[in-house]
């Protein structure tokens, strides 16, 4: 007579859709298998398998913008006097808001000064800046 397998198909099966459907009990052998293949998986899976998840590179704006938050909630820009054009008849204000409208969307600016050196050149200005 031949022996009888240990395991019949039918259990086999059992087991398989036990670990497919998550139906075991917190605790129990199989349970703790499920967690140690998933564990594996989401460690060991990285190095096999190239996943093209490189983090975003983030270029700074060419003109170098600085925002500050101000004391009423709002942003403060601050442009390097390099980026605006000031040539007779050039609309500074114009070009604040071109420089500055990619960063922040559709805005109009309230008031903006120029920052001055000791020998007084103007090294960047300061925008405030309205939403619209």
């Amino acid at each position: 007579m031949a022996a009888k397998a240990v395991f019949p198909m039918s259990a086999i099966w059992r087991t398989i859709r036990g670990y497919i459907l998550w139906s075991y009990e917190r605790g129990t052998l199989h349970y703790d298998i499920m967690v140690t293949l998933i564990l594996l998986f989401v460690f060991i899976s990285p190095r096999y398998i190239n996943y093209n998840d490189k983090p975003v590179e983030r270029n700074p704006h060419p003109t170098g913008v600085g925002v500050i938050p101000d004391q009423k909630g709002g942003f403060i820009y601050q442009i390097p006097a390099s980026a605006v054009n000031v040539t007779a008849g050039a609309d500074v204000r114009q070009q604040l808001v071109q420089i500055i409208e990619p960063i922040s969307g559709a805005v109009s600016v309230s008031r903006y000064e120029a920052v001055k050196d000791a020998s007084g050149r103007t090294q960047s200005y300061k925008v405030w800046v309205e939403k619209e």
